[in-house]
């Protein structure tokens, strides 16, 4: 048996696989209940239109005239065109619906998209990162060797509080660009200039950007683009990722979505492909969709009802996250983000390392963070807290954070 020696080279385990390994080997003699701030999973249950449409398709599975087998390769024409109107057409973005791929994940999308390009494709991602991103990337043998805590062949494009977490233009040529905002861990945002000056930079060097927009729902400043497709050009440079776990609770019901505009072009051998073509006949060899009655409740959380609903639960993280950040100033302590995302980025006090800082809060305060080393070197000396718990839970975490600082 061969084995794929980039997967087997890979340093330590996953950074949340390695976090629920702590607080799954201190919890059992914990004194008090353990409260999580670090893994960004959700904790309201699912809105009323979402579970009532859910319900609904399940009882039409039932029937003879309601069964339905595989979905479209691409996702049911009715949810594409649910994004489309409901995500897109109000910023002035026009989609037709082949340029819509319904997923299980913008997880999965983000680590899948890298198929598009050669095998020695150069990649480059911001620091701190989305661990994901250059995992993906390090299996498939994209990434060289791992050398004193860094890949060889990995650009990373530092984000620290002296640039004010945004990333200078890459100075070398890469092929790919990974930018997610508003930005996990960070919880900052790119501006309509800075998002433009990375548009501009793909188009001059023809560099291929995987946008995720995961967290576009938290944006609550109209002058903060929520697609990177509101900047002109975009569309003959970007895939843009998307998702319904954090916009509408999904991280247990599973549903996503890519933009891959048919302007989307790259040379191979001296003509032009397009990578929206590409990617459909991946999908339609890697995948069997997603199921109908998740498709159904999916485009229920897009409808004026839904909308409604979700709106309403995204305002209460957000209100989580102004109060972490309001509890955490008024201690003294420097924070970032937590205004258009649900994340805040901690300056952790006193010099401690990040996993010393996350084993500090578990045993004295039974409260779980996630170390921002954990999301590249740039994210050493940084913790990152999460706003999608209860309200009540997160001033108690607060609370106790503060008590043992």
């Amino acid at each position: 048996m061969r084995l794929n020696p980039h997967l087997a080279a890979m340093p330590g385990g996953y950074l949340f696989a390695e976090i629920a390994r702590r607080v799954q080997a201190y919890e059992p003699r914990a004194p008090r209940p353990i409260i999580r701030l670090g893994i960004g999973d959700v904790t309201q249950p699912l809105a009323p239109a979402i579970t009532r449409a859910l319900a609904q398709a399940a009882e039409e599975m039932g029937t003879a005239q309601g069964f339905h087998g595989y979905p479209p390769d691409q996702g049911y024409a009715f949810l594409r065109q649910a994004i489309i109107d409901a995500d897109y057409a109000p910023l002035g973005v026009a989609l037709e619906l082949d340029e819509v791929f319904v997923s299980d994940g913008a997880k999965t999308d983000t680590s899948a998209l890298p198929e598009l390009l050669a095998a020695d494709a150069r990649i480059a991602v911001t620091d701190p990162v989305y661990p994901a991103y250059v995992d993906a990337n390090a299996m498939a043998g994209r990434l060289g060797d791992y050398v004193n805590g860094g890949w060889s062949r990995l650009l990373t494009l530092p984000c620290r509080a002296d640039n004010g977490f945004v990333p200078e233009l890459p100075t070398e040529p890469v092929d790919m660009l990974y930018l997610c905002y508003p930005n996990n861990p960070t919880g900052t945002v790119l501006t309509r200039e800075q998002l433009a000056r990375f548009v501009d930079y793909a188009l001059r060097t023809e560099t291929l950007i995987l946008f995720d927009a995961a967290y576009k729902a938290y944006i609550t400043d109209p002058a903060i683009p929520r697609s990177i497709y509101e900047i002109p050009g975009a569309d003959r440079v970007a895939v843009e990722c998307c998702s319904f776990s954090k916009s509408a609770g999904f991280t247990g019901t599973r549903c996503a979505y890519t933009i891959i505009p048919k302007a989307l072009t790259a040379r191979l051998d001296g003509r032009a492909v397009s990578l929206n073509a590409l990617w459909a006949r991946r999908v339609a060899c890697r995948q069997n969709g997603v199921s109908y009655p998740i498709q159904r409740a999916a485009a229920a959380a897009l409808s004026a009802e839904g909308q409604a609903q979700v709106a309403a639960q995204v305002q209460a993280y957000i209100d989580n996250a102004h109060h972490i950040v309001a509890a955490l100033q008024g201690a003294g302590l420097e924070v970032f983000g937590g205004v258009h995302a649900p994340y805040v980025w901690l300056r952790i006090p006193g010099g401690q390392s990040a996993w010393d800082f996350f084993d500090r809060l578990l045993h004295q305060a039974q409260v779980v963070g996630t170390p921002g080393s954990g999301f590249g070197p740039a994210g050493e000396g940084y913790m990152r807290l999460t706003a999608f718990n209860t309200a009540d839970n997160t001033r108690e975490a607060l609370e106790r954070v503060l008590a043992v600082l």
